[in-house]
C-alpha cells in the first residue's frame, strides 16, 4: 500500500475518533460555562408563580404582585403521560418570559378518574388545605356515597375534607329528606368528620363556613346544583353565574365551566370547580377500600374468616353491627358500591 493510500484513511479514522472524544468529553460543563450560566440566570432569575385558573389552553398566573397570561413551555409537555391534565390550579410554577418552565412539587392534590378516558387522571386542585365538599338537601337529592368518595380522594390527595350541606331551608317540606339528613348528620359527627349545615338563602350557618375557610386555601368540589357557586358569590362578594335545577330529573346544570382561585377578604383562598355528575376515585383499589372506612375496618377485626369482605360471609362481624345499628347502613352501602366499583374497575356514577 502506498503512502497516499494510507493517509487518508488514517485522516478519517482520526476524525472519528475525535468526534467519539468530544461527545465524551465533559468540558462544555467546565467552571468558565457554568459560571456564565449562573450569570445569566442573575440577570434575568425565574420568577415564581401560582396558577389561579386555567381555560383551554388560557393560564392565569399570579407571580411579580400582579395577574400574568401565561404558556406551557413545549418541553413540559412531554410529561403528560397518565393525566389528563399537565397542570392544575394552585400549583406553583417557574415562569420565564411568560413561559411555565417548571411545575414544583405538590404539597396535595385532588383528583379523580377522567370520566370520558377511564385510564387517566384529572387533576382538579394542587396545594389546597381542604376539600369542602358540597352538597343538599332535596334540590338534588342528599346522595351520602357521594360525600364517601370525595372524603376518599382527599385523603388520598393529603388534604383536609370538610363536609357542607346546604339548603337546609328546605327540610320541612320533605319528611324524608329530613330523616336522612339527621340520620346523615348524626352517622358522620361521629366518626369525627366536621360537617357544617347551613343555608345560603338565609345566611343560617354561613359565619361557621368562613371561620373554617379563614387563612386556608379550600378547594369547593360536589354535584352540580349543590350551590358552590352561590356559596363562593356569599363569601367573595363575586357575581359568578348561578344555575338552576332541571325538574325533570331533579339535577344541576353546570355553571362553573373552569376552575378558578380567588383571594378572600379575611385571609385565604377558595377554589371553585365544575360540578361533576360522575366521581371514579383515581387508583382505588379493592384491597385498600376497607382502610377508608375505619369503622368498618374496626369492626372486621372480631370477623371469623382474616380474608372477609364483609359482603356475605358467615359470623361476619361487620354485617352484624349494620344489623345492630353500630355501623350506619349509609356507609355500608357506600363501601359495598365502591368495593364493588374498585373490583370492576369502574367509575363511580352519580345520578
Amino acid at each position: 500500500m502506498d503512502e497516499e493510500d494510507f493517509f487518508p484513511r488514517q485522516r478519517k479514522a482520526e476524525r472519528l475518533e475525535r468526534k467519539l472524544a468530544q461527545k465524551l468529553d465533559r468540558s462544555r460543563y467546565k467552571k468558565t460555562d457554568t459560571d456564565k450560566i449562573k450569570i445569566k440566570t442573575i440577570e434575568r432569575p425565574l420568577s415564581v408563580g401560582r396558577v389561579l385558573s386555567i381555560a383551554s389552553q388560557d393560564i392565569e398566573v399570579f407571580y411579580e404582585n400582579h395577574i400574568h397570561k401565561a404558556v406551557l413551555r413545549g418541553a413540559l409537555k412531554q410529561y403528560k403521560n397518565r393525566s389528563k391534565n399537565l397542570i392544575a390550579v394552585g400549583d406553583e410554577v417557574l415562569i420565564e418570559d411568560r413561559f411555565i418552565t417548571h411545575i414544583l412539587p405538590r404539597r396535595t392534590l385532588l383528583s379523580r378518574i377522567d370520566h370520558l378516558h377511564k385510564h387517566k387522571e384529572q387533576l382538579i386542585a394542587a396545594n389546597v388545605d381542604q376539600v369542602i365538599i358540597t352538597l343538599s338537601v332535596v334540590s338534588p337529592h342528599l346522595k351520602p356515597f357521594l360525600f364517601d368518595r370525595y372524603i376518599i380522594a382527599a385523603v388520598k390527595g393529603g388534604i383536609h375534607p370538610l363536609l357542607v350541606i346546604n339548603k337546609i331551608e328546605l327540610l320541612p317540606e320533605d319528611p324524608k329528606e329530613q330523616l336522612l339528613f339527621n340520620q346523615f348528620f348524626k352517622d358522620y359527627v361521629s366518626l369525627g368528620y366536621e360537617v357544617i349545615a347551613l343555608s345560603c338563602k338565609t345566611n343560617a350557618g354561613m359565619d361557621l363556613l368562613q371561620a373554617a375557610m379563614r387563612n386556608k386555601t379550600s378547594v369547593f368540589s360536589g354535584q352540580s346544583g349543590t350551590g358552590k357557586s352561590s356559596l363562593i358569590n356569599k363569601i367573595t362578594g363575586l357575581q359568578y353565574a348561578i344555575g338552576d335545577i332541571v325538574r325533570k330529573t331533579n339535577k344541576g346544570m353546570h355553571t362553573t365551566t373552569s376552575t378558578r382561585m380567588v383571594a378572600l377578604d379575611g385571609g385565604g383562598f377558595c377554589i371553585d370547580t365544575p360540578g361533576i355528575r360522575s366521581f371514579g376515585v383515581w387508583k382505588l383499589t379493592r384491597e385498600e377500600v376497607e382502610g377508608y372506612f375505619h369503622e368498618i375496618h374496626e369492626e372486621g377485626a372480631l370477623c371469623r374468616f382474616a380474608s372477609c369482605t364483609h359482603t356475605h360471609e358467615p359470623s361476619c362481624a361487620v354485617i352484624k353491627a349494620v344489623k345492630e345499628m353500630r355501623i350506619s347502613s349509609l356507609r355500608y352501602d357506600s363501601y359495598l358500591k365502591l368495593l364493588d366499583e374498585a373490583k370492576e374497575g369502574k367509575t363511580a356514577h352519580i345520578f
